[in-house]
């Protein structure tokens, strides 16, 4: 298994400035080259700040991580899995978009008692200021 270099906030944010003008209704989508890095890179940097093998999060055709401290898994389908296409992902991540709003229109597909993921979101480095 290879071992990759953790991924700073610059990273974090510099990979996902192209995609924020199509998050927010202004621009077309990006070409799968810009889309693919954003969606990887957001979703292993969970998977750096909250490690576990608990829960999988799925954005395919893109990624699939294991995150969230608990009882590992090992084979078959995991008990506790996480589903969503691309943009949700991202607004998700970004903050663009709620837990709760994406789970409650049907944008992401949880299953098993650990499968949330409101706690964790949006990342961080890319929480917006309340004021």
């Amino acid at each position: 298994m290879a071992v990759t270099a953790p991924i700073s906030a610059e990273q974090l944010r510099a990979v996902l400035a192209p995609v924020l003008p199509w998050l927010a209704g202004e621009a077309d989508q990006p070409a799968r080259a810009v889309l693919g890095p954003a969606v990887k890179t957001s979703a292993r940097w969970l998977a750096q700040q909250v490690p576990g093998r608990s829960v999988e999060v799925r954005v395919p055709p893109h990624v699939a991580v294991q995150c969230v401290p608990g009882p590992r898994h090992t084979r078959g389908t995991p008990p506790n899995v996480i589903e969503t296409d691309a943009a949700t992902w991202l607004r998700l991540a970004t903050g663009l978009q709620t837990w709760d709003d994406a789970v409650t229109a049907g944008r992401v597909h949880a299953s098993g008692n650990r499968a949330d993921l409101s706690e964790h979101l949006p990342l961080p480095p890319l929480r917006r200021p309340r004021g």
